[in-house]
């Protein structure tokens, strides 16, 4: 099997996003982590940036052991002077050199011909040599490079002692096919390229940043420049967690490789950068977005609790994700319903059950998502021993800041719609006066109580109260998205208990 390496840039490219940026002491904390991770190369910084990055990069050069840590230069002598001094005290040092050799390039930003480009990485690299053994050199927009001046510069720069040569996608303009043709066609017309390792840094403006890395290592690239969560300059880098889980789960592919990368500290990695950055992954973001092993499907979900593998290519354990969730929501079935409200301690009849899944489908359909708080609060208002006498047919309300409110409710008894009218000094206390009307109790309210017990803007509300009557005291719950509604499924469901007493 051939090793894959995984040269991380989280805390160069990565943080070159905007809003990104980190302070020394929380690039160590990423640092740390990214060792733990497994992460071959951490590419810690651009040095000359400024002070504090460079203090970052001789931190992180005197903390990490295990990995090669690597400064970023361009090919002046300011920069590889720089960058040689913050990774000197590295166990495994690195100095990755980049010069751009696009035509692009070369006339807008350089107004220098190829010859002259040449002879400044040519330059360079002897100087870098001078501070650390091993160089990496990167033509940078070597996409868009002509390909018989990117063959030169190659070569010139193996036999200079680069150790590794990166080929960017700087601005994310390659397709897959292209770039494995690119890849293909530098092995065959490099004649000292078997001297070097081919590393591959692609960039996601057109989304294609993993797939066109993977490409990469099928035609012969045998590292990769990858970021946690994907994030670098413009729309990002190929994000670490898809090369790997990539290479790891189409074995079918990419049998013949492998990586040291602990997989099992990817989701503990991924939630550390974007606590840092304060960027928040996407819940749709593959592999560690909150989606990736979420299914509300009732069909998903039917089939995943029979056998996982129906829906899931990976073992969420496989990425540190304690499990796969399935989140119960309008498109959920009965199966994870009972399966949910088994976890929670409840076992139903199917009477019961049809009952409260009926009321959970009313629910889901005001909730984007059913938390178990909401589980148990359906069930406790849904299953009952006795049937009510009481029930809630409808409720209108008219109520503004310029007029009384009134409410009419419509409540059911024995199959009979009956309908009460009335004003109060609320809405709440209209409806409530209305049911009296209904019902014909003159009662008194003792308590009312009403809070949110779970989360979200459509939080379900809870209605708590106590009424009393002729000498009895009695207490009513009920729940709803709306408040006003909990408040009458309580005042109900006391009254429907003055009925049994």
């Amino acid at each position: 099997m051939e090793k894959i390496i995984i040269f991380d840039t989280t805390l160069r490219d990565g943080e070159q996003a905007p809003g990104a940026a980190l302070t020394s002491f929380q690039k160590l904390e990423v640092a740390a982590q990214l060792e733990k991770l497994g992460v071959d190369i951490i590419e810690a910084g651009f040095p000359v940036a400024s002070p504090d990055d460079f203090a970052a990069v001789s931190a992180i050069a005197k903390l990490i052991k295990k990995g090669t840590i690597c400064a970023l230069a361009r090919c002046i002598y300011k920069d590889i002077e720089c960058a040689g001094e913050a990774v000197k005290k590295a166990k495994h040092p690195r100095i990755h050199l980049f010069l751009a050799t696009s035509k692009i390039h070369l006339q807008y930003k350089f107004k220098k011909a190829e010859d002259e480009i040449a002879d400044i990485a040519r330059k360079s690299i002897r100087q870098a040599k001078k501070f650390c053994p091993d160089i990496e050199f990167s033509p940078e927009d070597a996409t868009r490079t002509e390909k018989e001046f990117l063959f030169r510069m190659i070569e010139m720069a193996i036999n200079e002692g680069a150790r590794t040569i990166n080929i960017p996608d700087t601005v994310g303009y390659s397709y897959p096919q292209e770039i494995y043709s690119l890849i293909t066609e530098i092995i065959n017309n490099v004649p000292n390229i078997n001297k070097a390792v081919i590393a591959t840094h692609c960039h996601n403006d057109l989304g294609l940043a993993t797939a066109n890395s993977l490409s990469a290592v099928l035609a012969g690239a045998r590292q990769v420049h990858c970021t946690i969560n994907g994030i670098g300059e413009r729309a990002g880098n190929a994000s670490l967690e898809e090369v790997v889980m990539a290479m790891k789960t189409r074995k079918d592919v990419f049998g013949k490789f492998y990586t040291d990368i602990n997989t099992k500290e990817i989701y503990r990695t991924s939630r550390l950068v974007s606590k840092l950055t304060d960027f928040l992954v996407p819940p749709n973001k593959a592999i560690v977005g909150k989606n990736a092993f979420a299914h509300e499907s009732g069909i998903h979900q039917d089939a995943v609790l029979k056998k996982r593998i129906t829906y899931e290519i990976m073992d969420p354990h496989d990425v540190g994700i304690a499990d796969s969730q399935l989140i119960l929501g309008k498109h959920s079935g009965r199966h994870a319903f009972r399966d949910r409200l088994k976890t929670l301690g409840f076992v139903l009849n199917d009477e019961q059950l049809n009952k409260a899944f009926g009321r959970f489908k009313e629910v889901a359909d005001k909730k984007k998502a059913i938390f178990d708080d909401d589980l148990r609060i359906i069930v406790e208002d849904e299953v009952r021993l006795t049937k009510p006498t009481w029930t809630l047919n409808s409720f209108e309300i008219n109520s503004g800041t310029k007029i009384k409110p009134k409410a009419q409710v419509v409540l059911i008894r024995s199959g009979k719609n009956l309908s009460g009218v009335s004003s109060g000094d609320g809405p709440v206390d209209a409806c409530f006066k209305a049911i009296d009307k209904i019902t014909g109790y003159k009662v008194k309210l003792e308590d009312f109580r009403l809070e949110a017990v779970t989360a979200g803007k459509d939080a379900l509300g809870q209605a708590s109260l106590k009424l009393k009557v002729a000498g009895l005291s009695v207490s009513g719950r009920g729940s709803s998205t709306d408040i006003v509604e909990a408040a009458v499924k309580a005042y109900i469901d006391a009254v429907n208990k003055l009925e049994t007493k």
